[in-house]
């Protein structure tokens, strides 16, 4: 007698995804942009930056914006040890956000954690020894 065995196609799960391998989807992955200003709104800020840039350069000369970026670069090098926080004065001046109060200013500042974590370790995971 003959045994009957049923082999599946390895490449057809029949319509259903396969969520071991991919994952389970996100239907907000599938849609486009729910509103034309979308797109705008999530670059405003990069945008903004391109246009002072570029204002910058007409009106002063290639040498003003290669300046400022070269400043903002080293400011951002700029680090203080894992326990001390710093508020990034320079870089917000550099960058023209001095005179603002947005929601990051005042809401889930790094400062009131309840966490704080072992000083030494975070340094060594910093420099890459841990």
């Amino acid at each position: 007698m003959e045994s009957t065995e049923v082999q599946l196609n390895k490449d057809k799960h029949y319509g259903v995804p396969d969520l071991m391998t991919t994952g389970p989807s996100s239907v907000k992955n599938d849609l486009v942009s729910s509103h034309p200003l979308e797109k705008s709104e999530k670059n405003y800020e990069a945008d903004r930056r391109a246009q002072e840039m570029l204002m910058l350069r007409k009106t002063q000369g290639l040498h003003a914006p290669l300046k400022l970026r070269m400043e903002q670069h080293i400011v951002q090098q700029i680090g203080r040890g894992p326990s001390l926080m710093s508020s990034n004065a320079l870089s917000d001046a550099l960058a023209g956000r001095d005179m603002e109060i947005g929601f990051e200013d005042f809401l889930n500042v790094p400062e009131d954690r309840e966490v704080v974590g072992h000083p030494h370790a975070i340094q060594e995971r910093r420099d890459g020894i841990l």
